[in-house]
């Protein structure tokens, strides 16, 4: 079987499935697009027009009316994932292997999926809790300025604040990513009659949409102890996610590849690491088509 080959590839059907995971599970690929990204990188190029359109009567002259190009670069990050399991996997049936691999594939998608949210919403490893060199400054903790102080009994009102901000500088606000804690502050709002002023947040729920805004409740967005309670913008068009297709599988039998002392060997305990590794990559195309909700 192809996939017991050190250094194959996981099968494109389980790709493919793992990818629809993530996109279930990863608030940012929910509301945003996702685009391919080859292994070297991929440019966007932001126009911005600095001038107004002009209008130019029968035989006029045409004045210029200027643009400011910003490229944004694209380069895939590593993300790795690795486990011990019984070297009876080896010699297993396809069928057998072929669960294993499901299985590895479903929870390594959602770790992925854990793990795009934090590095991109706040820059950080998501394995050791600190700051990536890798990720640096790509990431919205560091590049979104506008922000709005966070009110828990007028959670609403901090929504319109953080709205208006973007659309300041002329954009939309196309989705909100909040954080348990923000979607519970909007459930204990009512009304002057007592009545919930958001009963389809009641008892823990996630509905897709809120006032006409698609809205998603993800941990991720107060990862690491941060101050942030919700991430409003313009996800559809400001920021942009992809993959490199190929999602490298290693079957190792020797050695100690976690380093893990007290585990030991693996031969020597009868084990075998499936190592997965997968290629992300993110822009945020324009800072100010987005706004964050946090603690002062």
């Amino acid at each position: 079987m192809a996939v017991l080959s050190k250094g194959s590839l996981f099968p494109t059907q389980l790709v493919t499935e793992m990818f629809n995971n993530v996109k279930g599970k990863s608030s940012l690929a929910v509301l945003s697009a996702q685009t391919p990204i080859p292994f070297n990188g991929q440019t966007e190029f932001i126009f911005t027009m600095d001038k107004e359109i002009d209008i130019v009567a029968e035989n006029g002259a045409k004045s210029n009316g200027g643009a400011t190009v910003t490229p944004v670069t694209m380069i895939p990050i590593k993300f790795e994932y690795g486990a011990r399991i019984s070297n009876e996997f080896m010699y297993a049936s396809e069928e057998v292997q072929l669960q294993y691999l499901q299985s590895f594939a479903n929870g390594f998608s959602k770790k992925l999926a854990k793990g795009l949210d934090i590095a991109a919403l706040h820059g950080v490893n998501p394995r050791t809790g600190k700051a990536s060199t890798v990720v640096g400054d790509n990431h919205f903790d560091k590049k979104i300025d506008q922000s709005v102080t966070y009110v828990a009994a007028q959670a609403d009102e901090n929504v319109d604040s953080a709205v208006a901000l973007i659309e300041g500088f002329e954009n939309d606000a196309t989705g909100m990513i909040m954080a348990p804690a923000f979607r519970s502050a909007l459930a204990a709002l009512k009304t002057t009659d007592g009545a919930k002023l958001y009963p389809e947040l009641a008892w823990g729920s996630k509905p897709g949409v809120i006032n006409g805004l698609p809205v998603d409740v993800n941990s991720t967005v107060a990862a690491n102890a941060s101050k942030d309670k919700a991430f409003v913008g313009d996800f559809a068009n400001a920021f942009k996610w992809g993959y490199s297709k190929e999602i490298p599988l290693e079957v190792i039998e020797y050695g100690n590849p976690d380093n893990d002392e007290e585990a030991g060997d693996l031969k020597g305990h009868n084990q075998v690491y499936l190592r997965a590794e997968a290629f992300l990559g993110w822009g945020i195309l324009d800072p100010n088509a987005f706004a964050k909700i946090a603690d002062a």
